[in-house]
């Protein structure tokens, strides 16, 4: 009887490093900095939390992932399914994770020394400056100013970004496709 305890502990022993071992795996491929998942927006392994909210810039947002860490604290993560062309990441993709940087000092009263953006082929640590934060107030600023204007032109020259998006059909004769 003895030995089949035995057996079967290390049955038990065997099967828990093997779980181990994949979680592991996962978390290194996923490209989250070791710490908590506080938040997640995927909606793949558990219902979304609500969004961050700033009556004082009057702006609202779900980043992928919240993740705190036990030396920077609140880290936001955003998933890209795209890879990366080049060195640097696409600036909209910074000004967007830089928004939930803004968010997240606004609601916790703790500015984030940096975000992430984790593309399909590599994670890009983009640091919270002074100076992108005000690129994103600036940028909601802009915002602003254009759904007050009622008739504003078209920003780029890619018709695969036209035809992805969800307001095209009120750019009339603006539209690339």
């Amino acid at each position: 009887m003895s030995t089949l305890l035995l057996l079967l502990a290390l049955l038990l022993l065997m099967a828990g490093a093997l779980l181990y071992g994949e979680a592991y795996r996962r978390r290194r491929r996923s490209g989250l900095p070791r710490g908590e998942v506080v938040y997640a927006d995927t909606g793949n392994w558990r219902r979304p939390d609500q969004p961050l909210v700033s009556s004082r810039y009057r702006l609202i947002g779900k980043p992928d992932y919240l993740v705190r860490t036990a030396k920077d604290g609140l880290v936001p993560v955003e998933v890209k399914a795209t890879g990366l062309r080049g060195a640097t990441p696409y600036p909209d993709h910074v000004i967007q994770l830089a928004a939930y940087c803004l968010l997240l000092e606004e609601t916790t009263g703790r500015r984030p020394a940096y975000g992430l953006l984790r593309y399909a082929d590599t994670l890009v640590q983009v640091p919270y400056t002074e100076a992108l934060r005000d690129q994103v107030l600036s940028a909601l600023a802009g915002i602003r100013d254009d759904r007050q204007a009622g008739d504003v032109s078209r920003s780029h020259n890619d018709p695969g970004r036209c035809r992805r998006c969800g307001y095209r059909h009120v750019c009339g004769p603006q539209a690339l496709v």
